[in-house]
């Protein structure tokens, strides 16, 4: 019974230091977010004042905030199909396929994710430039001027420019994720569906991804969650939000209210929001996605 006791603790004393910091820079933080929420406050001033509900009322007259809310769901939905789609796409080649240099294709679709995403803001918007752009450069070699746009400039067409930012940056990370776990699959379920005439894409959809779909599902979430976050670092080091707002997200119309425009209060109700939205996400995904576990 005293064995038991001091180990137990033990293991309290090894948790403690984490347990604090956890509150301490996690819990502690969100809590004050909620509270601030009800207060309209500039940020730099004493006074605050408390008002309630009456942020969250205006948050949802607020056209840019419809606008930011909209723009991040068009990413979300975008760049996690288009990249958790190659992500697979990729890492079933390089793991069935015999190709030659394989090795060196895995190190260039994974640098993307090892560099900055200053560098990577910074890339895009070289290639994005109107005037000397690779991108309008190869349009105008291919004589098709036509198609030229300011592609961080129109408003219709930014938040995609964006997403391919997103995507580009993404899929060497997961793809290395999925390949590990393809790597565990038996040859010999590839061998017997062979004999029975499955083709590739049927060894796919009824083997690789039944028996990854642990992994796929638990990437899903983190990808999806780790977006919005993504999103806000590329918006201000790539557009700002604008043009006129056309690129504005969740997170930096945040950003943007509280530290920009003094309304630390209204920032932190939209911090309120984006938690229970990326909460709420979280368990939409994690539902949709639960199925029986196939093992081997």
């Amino acid at each position: 019974m005293s064995a038991q006791r001091s180990k137990n603790r033990f293991v309290a004393l090894c948790i403690l230091p984490s347990l604090i910091l956890y509150i301490m820079f996690m819990i502690v933080p969100t809590c004050n977010v909620f509270r601030m929420s009800l207060y309209k406050w500039s940020g730099f001033s004493i006074n605050k004042t408390f008002v309630g509900l009456d942020n969250f009322k205006i948050l949802f007259e607020d056209m840019q905030f419809i606008r930011a809310f909209q723009n991040t769901i068009l990413l979300l939905v975008v760049v996690t199909i288009l990249a958790m789609g190659l992500a697979l796409f990729l890492a079933t080649i390089m793991t069935r396929e015999n190709l030659k240099g394989n090795f060196s294709y895995r190190f260039i679709l994974y640098i993307p994710n090892i560099l900055s995403i200053v560098v990577i803001a910074a890339i895009f918007g070289a290639i994005y430039d109107q005037t000397n752009g690779l991108l309008n450069g190869i349009l105008s070699f291919l004589k098709l001027e036509n198609l030229q746009r300011m592609w961080l400039g129109d408003q219709q067409i930014v938040i995609y420019s964006v997403a391919v930012a997103m995507i580009w940056q993404s899929v060497g990370y997961y793809m290395v994720m999925y390949m590990s776990s393809m790597a565990s699959i038996p040859e010999s379920l590839y061998e017997a569906s062979s004999l029975e005439g499955a083709s590739k894409g049927t060894q796919f959809f009824m083997i690789t991804l039944p028996l990854i779909w642990q992994n796929v599902r638990n990437t899903l979430t983190f990808f999806i969650i780790s977006s919005i976050n993504l999103s806000f670092v590329l918006i201000k080091a790539m557009t700002g939000g604008g043009p006129d707002g056309a690129s504005e997200v969740l997170l930096s119309y945040m950003y943007k209210q509280a530290y920009t425009n003094s309304s630390y209060g209204y920032g932190m109700a939209i911090g309120v929001i984006i938690f229970i939205f990326s909460f709420a996400l979280s368990l939409i995904v994690s539902k949709i996605t639960d199925r029986e576990t196939f093992q081997y």
